[in-house]
């Protein structure tokens, strides 16, 4: 591509040329080139994929809002290598019962004691629980791991 300056009667020298080279790989090197169809489908595709992805984030928002139970762990006491008192809030409708599995851990992080823990209906929605799990040794930590709604 060749390309002349917009003035050329100034320069000292006649008319400047200004070359101009568009670097591109060598043919087939990147697979065949591009054509309407591929662009549209490769369009096509990703319009899809988004859509698919919006759906799935959707659903799992939904699915979190809906949820009407949350725990929150409030604090534990070790009582030795064979047990650990857990305290935590569950915060749920009044009328419901669930049931919140209470794990605790080793200093390495392993599970060491787990116990399901039901909590009942009750006059306030948010209740404090303290449970004691069992342990087959040293627990450093007890946390809630999760709570469900009793059908």
């Amino acid at each position: 591509m060749i390309a002349y300056a917009a003035d050329s009667s100034r320069h000292p020298f006649g008319p400047r040329r200004i070359v101009v080279t568009v670097l591109q790989p060598p043919p087939g090197r990147y697979g065949p080139p591009s054509t309407p169809r591929t662009r549209r489908r490769r369009r096509v595709g990703l319009i899809v994929t988004a859509v698919a992805g919006l759906a799935v984030a959707l659903g799992v928002a939904l699915n979190v809002a809906s949820q009407p139970v949350s725990w929150k762990d409030v604090g534990f006491h070790v009582q030795g290598p064979e047990a650990i008192q857990v305290t935590f809030d569950v915060t749920k409708p009044r009328a419901d019962t669930v049931v919140c599995t209470v794990r605790a851990l080793s200093e390495s992080y392993a599970e060491v004691g787990v116990r399901a823990v039901t909590v009942g209906p009750a006059d306030e929605g948010t209740q404090r629980v303290t449970a004691t799990v069992q342990t087959t040794e040293l627990a450093v930590s007890g946390t809630v791991d999760r709570c469900d709604v009793t059908p």
